[in-house]
């Protein structure tokens, strides 16, 4: 019989399964850290093909993936289904139509198998991505920047986020993607700014960062028709546009989060998302926390975008915690994360 004890010993796995948006990812992680096996298949391709991701494409290219992602990452963790503890799945925020994709396999192989299947927040799962690398030390600030998604968090413990700041606009991932539409690239922006920036040879241009008055938030609306104005003047030179956005986008995700280590001078900052994958971003991080003797903490780039390893993760201090689905609970496309504080 499975254990579904609560806090349990050691060796728990679970199946973390992650269906938010574009990629259909499976994972079977131990004791919240060690990986057994991980598999994705992404419909990316397919939606460069519109420019953007379209829901209902999504949905289908998840209704066919799920069943062999599923089956490939348990053969290749020698993991039968008898062995798991618990399934764990994102719950939301996302489209719809994935979301609920990945939650009805869950709750119909959970109920199939008597086991407990773990709803998770798909921002927060993101931040356990660095479980996977070394225990998470507290208190420490948390910075989530994904492509829909800019927030600051104070991680007080497990399970413990407190919100100190977020985007009151667009992500930092919009602003890379309307940023590449500007210069004529394909989606997603992210890789492709980053790669054009690199090209950069003057790097005089510059963009205006938005005066957040002190309070410990980001906006990004208008660096993005900045960006236009600016390429609208320099066509010729877009490495060097595609460079002042990427260094605009960096200064104000750097004088936020050293505004708030000001006001909570923890030891330790965990980076996590989609966007911390860009090398400059990881970079200026790096630099930070050696003017500041704080430990900064990044996930590997293949853990930075969306995967299930990170919501497996997750769902093992979630499972610890007795946390479990509901029996009428689905999918939660619009789902708040952390406790709101100054």
């Amino acid at each position: 019989m499975p254990n579904t004890a609560v806090g349990g010993g050691r060796n728990t796995k679970i199946l973390g399964i992650e269906s938010s948006c574009d990629e259909t990812a499976a994972a079977v992680v131990e004791d919240g850290s060690r990986l057994l096996a991980t598999s994705l298949l992404s419909s990316a391709a397919i939606q460069a093909q519109y420019g953007g991701v379209v829901p209902e494409v999504a949905a289908r290219e998840h209704a066919m993936a799920i069943l062999p992602v599923v089956d490939w990452v348990l053969r290749e963790a020698k993991v039968g289904l008898g062995d798991l503890d618990a399934i764990a799945v994102t719950q939301g925020p996302g489209l719809l139509g994935s979301l609920l994709v990945g939650v009805t396999f869950a709750r119909t192989l959970g109920s199939a198998l008597h086991l407990p299947v773990i709803g998770v927040h798909h921002l927060e799962a993101h931040l356990y991505a660095n479980a996977l690398e070394e225990p998470i030390r507290f208190p420490s600030l948390a910075l989530l920047v994904s492509g829909g998604h800019t927030s600051l968090f104070l991680w007080e413990g497990h399970l413990a986020l407190r919100q100190l700041g977020q985007t009151q606009d667009d992500a930092a991932g919009e602003a890379f993607d309307k940023g590449a539409r500007i210069l004529h690239m394909t989606y997603p922006g992210g890789p492709q700014i980053e790669k054009l920036a690199g090209l950069a040879q003057r790097k005089n241009l510059r963009l205006p960062v938005a005066d957040m008055h002190g309070r410990l938030d980001f906006s990004f609306s208008g660096v993005k028709t900045a960006t236009q104005a600016l390429y609208d003047k320099h066509i010729q030179e877009p490495e060097e546009v595609a460079y002042a956005l990427q260094d605009a986008v960096v200064r104000a995700l750097i004088a936020t989060v050293r505004r708030a280590w000001q006001q909570h001078p923890v030891k330790d900052l965990y980076l996590a998302g989609g966007v911390t994958a860009n090398g400059a971003i990881r970079e200026a991080f790096a630099h930070l926390g050696d003017s500041l003797g704080i430990s900064i903490h990044i996930p590997p780039v293949s853990y930075c975008t969306d995967n299930a390893a990170m919501v497996a993760a997750l769902g093992y201090y979630k499972w610890q915690a007795g946390d479990r689905m509901g029996p009428f609970e689905g999918p939660k496309v619009l789902f708040p994360l952390g406790q709101e504080g100054d």
